[in-house]
């Protein structure tokens, strides 16, 4: 299994006190770095994603937008998403990391992979960047994957406890890309109700979760198991996409749900066998959300030893 990291990611300086914070990947690096090289190949530097690839997801306005803000930095692009002048790398690294996972799983050069990217990206809509998200990462690894001929159809999976209004607005009309979010509801952004569907052409290619404050391993797996894995019997995709996220874990300060390390595991391993039985195993994950430092190392952890089996 495949694990991507950049240096670039530790200068995306969020400030004093903001939970997406670069701790998260030095705790990360430090699961990384003891690691059996025998199963994992770690990949320490990422290729920064070109400007056509950001926008396959997203508009050139809001291109620009995040770079004119990187430049005057430090500074917002909206109130919770700080950045620097580093940022703008920073970003273009997380982009291009899972590129380049999507494209070496696809290729047969690694089995599955996970990127531990910052910026994260699933609240980036196609023309703004918000909720600690500059660029979209999974959309632009699903778009980057169709525009390269190496998947007609790709399932976005996301179990981060935010629903990631950026992924929907992205795909909310498309028929070729399917997405899915568990997430607590009331909880921000606010969106990711059971009646968005998508639209058009892409009617019914959006699935919503939303679980109450106090929700955990039980109802994850439930809907994993039962509602999601029929729907992507339904769909077919030919790669899956996680957008995994950390912070519905008990001991998260931004979210009420309590799911446990073992029901990341076991939801991590739910998901590689629906990859198994539906895309000849091509899942590559990228990271989001997830706070608390020890929880996020432990969740990671057992997510990559489910990926890796």
């Amino acid at each position: 299994m495949a694990i991507y990291t950049d240096s670039s990611g530790h200068a995306h300086d969020t400030g004093h006190g903001h939970p997406e914070r670069a701790a998260r990947l030095a705790a990360l690096e430090g699961l990384f770095a003891g690691l059996d090289p025998a199963r994992y190949r770690w990949l320490r530097e990422a290729p920064v994603a070109a400007e056509g690839a950001i926008t396959a997801a997203h508009t050139s306005g809001h291109l620009e937008r995040v770079r004119a803000g990187c430049a005057r930095g430090p500074g917002y692009l909206d109130p919770d998403t700080p950045v620097v002048p580093a940022s703008w790398r920073a970003a273009l690294c997380a982009a291009g990391a899972a590129i380049a996972a999507c494209r070496a799983v696809a290729a047969g050069e690694a089995r599955r992979a996970f990127c531990a990217l910052r910026p994260p990206g699933h609240h980036a809509e196609s023309s703004r960047a918000m909720g600690f998200c500059l660029f979209n990462n999974a959309a632009v690894a699903a778009r980057s994957l169709q525009e390269a001929g190496l998947a007609a159809k790709v399932a976005i999976v996301d179990f981060d406890v935010h629903h990631g209004n950026g992924t929907q607005e992205i795909f909310w009309e498309d028929p070729t890309v399917f997405y899915a979010s568990c997430h607590q509801s009331p909880l921000y952004p606010g969106t990711g109700r059971r009646s968005e569907v998508g639209a058009g052409p892409g009617l019914d290619c959006t699935l919503n979760r939303p679980l109450g404050p106090g929700s955990g391993d039980e109802q994850y797996l439930h809907w994993v198991g039962g509602e999601l894995s029929a729907a992507l019997r339904g769909f077919r995709p030919d790669f899956l996409l996680v957008s995994a996220g950390y912070d519905g874990h008990h001991a998260d300060p931004l979210a009420q749900h309590d799911v446990t390390t073992a029901g990341y595991g076991q939801l991590s391993a739910q998901l590689g066998a629906l990859a198994d039985e539906l895309c000849g195993g091509r899942l590559v994950a990228v990271l989001e959300g997830g706070y608390d430092l020890g929880a996020l190392v432990e969740s990671v952890a057992a997510s990559l030893d489910a990926w890796s089996a």
